[in-house]
């Protein structure tokens, strides 16, 4: 492979100790990775005639300081961690090319060896061809390799070799032309893996097949790893041991490439992470127009280079923050986010479909760090590594315009990008700093006059009736602060709990009967809750109770709908303007209410419908279809989404035995219960395709939803522990809790273990719903303690006076 005829200096097997992210034998055990030995290998392409006609290596390269030099940048600082050999590769290259740069040199090889390689293999390594044209050096080719895998299995036409598997040997090779080392990262231990199993399982008559087999997988392997548009030629040899005896072994070879594989190439899409800022005008609008337009670009075609058929899904997202400035403090607060993306665009396109976006929303350039109505920041790409700029311009951060730098320079500075970013992927390891995202975010330094990052929750200014085919969303209502979990220095105390009228226009209320089924009555209620300082108001026609009458889709549209068109013809603008809340389970319901005015979906079942206990309704389609409507209309209308944990009737499925183990957690059955059950419906909700954005959802652990007494004290007491950033579930199906950081609601108001509580003991009393006004009190102080962003209630008077001195304690 190396070029015919041109004379090489070779620096030969150069071992080297350093720390590999991706483990060696086995996979790592920390994010410090595994120190292994390495070896290295370069040629240096070098006419040596005139130093061996002169005998003097000052007309030569001098492989001493070749060889000084690699172990200069790749061992210091001891023991830093590299996440790939491409990761080491492209730094040794770096270092190689800077010694050359007052030489003729045009053409360097190196060749990075893992010597303690995953399992079932001798080595893995990476070989890299670099050559200089006009100053700068690029990578021409690169060939990854594994030696010697073996694997049992069943192979041959003979009876014998059906009844026994025998080992086969595996040799892969893989030739990749012009693509940079920084933007790919095979996984050796994922493709060893997945060898290891199909071929384990594998029983072909011929070797010919297997090894066609063993191409094909191998090539699925490297979709998740290489760029699109990149197409990798996989030679594959694998031999048979076992199967001549005056020979080592029979082997058969091929050379595959996708083409010989056309129904089987698999979509090439990746992953990519985007950062969300505006401080201009309606920021809210800004931020929800921005990430609409990033999932149509062909809305964009006529003006970038986008192909034919670009595709960018946004599968996940962030909260919302509101931030002071950074660098330019003299403007504005930010509101950032952040969001993950799936898509079939390069960096550069994707880049420039980003400043396309920017260019549609009203960004224009002004100084640096400074004003603009929406910025997207490409941070992330896959785990590729990228800096477009020549070597030479790599060493400061003020000639980025028009550039790539991926991963992003400042980001671990940068609180307001690293905190969205823990809120989707904490585990994330940065492919340089070698550090997953969660230390990085508790690594940012603060002076102890910052102020704190707090969360926003914006609302929707409806009803918003949207021109034909356009996508713009509505504008904003008013927003809501409230703390962000862990946010150093700590959160403002001056943070506000909400308080939720509750308004039931329904004959059969639990708590209030028939008071507010007539609408002069229901718009009494509100405007008096209003004047007591109600911030948002809940209106229900459907009565949740045990045993409650059935009510038809038309029926409750009817009582409910009209309710928000008076609410919103009002002249007072404090009743006008107040937020509105629709209590319901029906998408069609709940879009009646939001086309009038609503600006929240309150739903008791999380958006599965009555049939909503856990284990059924993921697969039940009435259910799933009721999500993706609900999913819709939230969508559409940007609309928070109040999900509340539930088992279909309330009154029944009371049983949390299954999280009993939860007491070797610190917590209770009740509470990992709702984390488990409500969090995979939360996240079912905001991710993938057509997701509900993080920032819009509030978190309701259902007190007196299938649940005791006992019960729905356990989560009063804990109520923090529902939405704390812990590993829930056990063994293999542990993970990061899915309700971490939500903002919560707690509703109490009236409910009947408050009169069961006050029934017992010698001065028990038998209650009335109405009756159990300081019973709720004492909860609502409760959950306020416990750092509830809403209570709802009935009797706003009163526990307005509660909620201002529970404040004063405990926000």
């Amino acid at each position: 492979m190396e070029p015919v005829g041109k004379d090489v200096i070779r620096v030969k097997d150069r071992l080297l100790n350093v720390s590999l992210a991706s483990g060696a034998r086995w996979p790592a055990k920390s994010d410090k990775g595994t120190l292994q030995p390495i070896s290295i290998s370069i040629d240096i392409f070098h006419d040596v005639a005139p130093a061996s006609a002169t005998d003097d290596l000052t007309r030569s390269i001098n492989y001493s300081n070749i060889s000084k030099e690699l172990g200069s940048v790749l061992e210091e600082p001891p023991h830093a961690t590299y996440q790939s050999l491409e990761h080491i590769t492209n730094r040794a290259l770096s270092a190689i090319q800077g010694t050359l740069t007052d030489t003729t040199v045009t053409e360097v090889k190196i060749k990075v060896t893992q010597l303690k390689a995953p399992l079932h293999c001798g080595d893995v390594g990476l070989e890299a061809w670099s050559i200089r044209e006009n100053g700068r050096w690029n990578v021409s080719k690169t060939r990854h390799f594994v030696t010697d895998f073996t694997c049992p299995t069943i192979v041959g036409v003979n009876d014998v070799e059906r009844e026994e598997a025998q080992d086969v040997v595996v040799n892969i090779s893989v030739e990749t032309p012009s693509a940079p080392v920084d933007r790919i990262k095979l996984d050796f231990r994922r493709l060893m893996r997945s060898l290891w199993t199909g071929i384990g399982k594998s029983s072909y008559l011929t070797l010919e097949s297997l090894t066609s087999y063993v191409a094909q997988t191998t090539l699925s392997s490297l979709s998740q790893d290489f760029p699109s548009g990149v197409k990798p030629s996989v030679t594959v040899a694998v031999a048979k041991p076992c199967a001549l005896v005056y020979s080592s072994a029979s082997e058969v070879q091929v050379t595959r490439t996708w083409d010989d594989f056309p129904l089987a190439e698999p979509s090439r899409l990746h992953k990519a992470a985007i950062a969300l800022g505006s401080n201009l005008g309606d920021r809210f609008y800004n931020i929800e127009y921005a990430l609409r337009l990033l999932e149509n670009p062909g809305r964009f075609q006529s003006e970038t280079e986008l192909g034919s058929s670009p595709e960018v899904t946004v599968v996940d997202t962030s909260f919302l923050y509101e931030t002071a400035p950074m660098y330019v403090t003299d403007q504005p607060a930010f509101i950032n986010g952040a969001c993950l993306v799936e898509t079939n665009l390069e960096p550069t396109t994707l880049l420039q479909l980003l400043k396309a976006i920017e260019s549609t929303v009203g960004r224009v350039p002004s100084i640096r760090y400074g004003p603009r109505a929406v910025d997207l920041d490409l941070i992330f790409y896959d785990n590729s590594v990228l800096d477009t700029r020549a070597p030479s311009q790599q060493t400061t951060l003020d000639n980025l315009t028009g550039e790539i730098v991926i991963p992003h320079p400042r980001l671990q500075e940068r609180e307001f990008v690293l905190r969205p970013l823990n809120d989707m992927i904490p585990d994330y390891v940065h492919p340089v700093l070698g550090r997953p995202i969660r230390t990085l975010l508790g690594n940012v330094r603060h002076d102890e006059n910052d102020p704190p990052m707090r969360r926003v929750l914006p609302f929707p200014n409806l009803p918003h009736v949207p021109l034909p085919d356009s996508i713009e969303p509505p504008a904003t209502l008013t927003y809501w602060l409230h703390p962000a979990i862990s946010s150093t220095p700590p959160p403002d105390t001056k943070t506000k709990t909400r308080l939720m009228a509750t308004l039931n226009v329904t004959p059969d209320s639990f708590s209030d009967g028939s008071d507010h089924n007539l609408l002069n009555n229901a718009i009494s209620y509100i405007e008096q809750s209003v004047s007591y300082g109600a911030d948002i108001v809940d209106i229900g026609g459907y009565s949740t109770r045990p045993g409650a009458a059935f009510v038809s889709v038309d029926e409750e549209i009817l009582r409910v709908a009209p309710v928000v068109q008076a609410i919103r013809s009002k002249s007072d603008e404090n009743i006008c303007h107040i937020p509105i809340s629709v209590d319901t389970f029906r998408w069609e319901v709940a879009q009646a209410a939001v086309e009038v005015g609503a600006n929240i979906i309150n739903d008791v079942y999380a958006f599965t419908g009555p049939k909503s206990h856990p284990g059924s309704w993921q697969e039940d389609e009435e259910a799933l279809q009721i999500m993706v409507k609900m999913k819709e209309l939230a969508r559409r209308y940007s609309t928070p989404v109040v999900l509340m944990h539930s088992r279909g009737d309330a009154g029944q499925h009371k049983d949390y035995l299954t999280y009993a183990y939860a007491k070797g957690l610190d917590t209770s059955a009740v509470v990992e219960g709702v984390r488990s059950e409500l969090g995979e419906k939360v996240e079912r909700i905001i991710k993938g395709k057509g997701g509900v954005r993080r920032w819009l959802v509030i978190a309701d652990p259902g007190i007196g939803f299938s649940k005791t007494v006992e019960d729905n004290l356990e989560l009063l007491r804990h109520g923090a522990q529902v939405v704390e950033d812990v590993k829930i579930r056990q063994g293999e199906n542990g993970c990061r809790n899915p309700l971490a950081g939500f903002p919560t609601l707690v509703g109490t108001s009236r409910k009947s273990f408050l009169g069961t509580i006050l029934s017992q003991g010698p001065r028990g009393r038998a209650t009335t719903p109405k009756e159990r006004v300081w019973a709720t009190g004492a909860t609502v102080a409760c959950a306020i303690q416990q750092g509830a962003m809403i209570v709802r209630v009935h009797d706003i008077k009163e526990m307005a006076d509660v909620v201002v001195v529970a404040d004063a304690l405990w926000a």
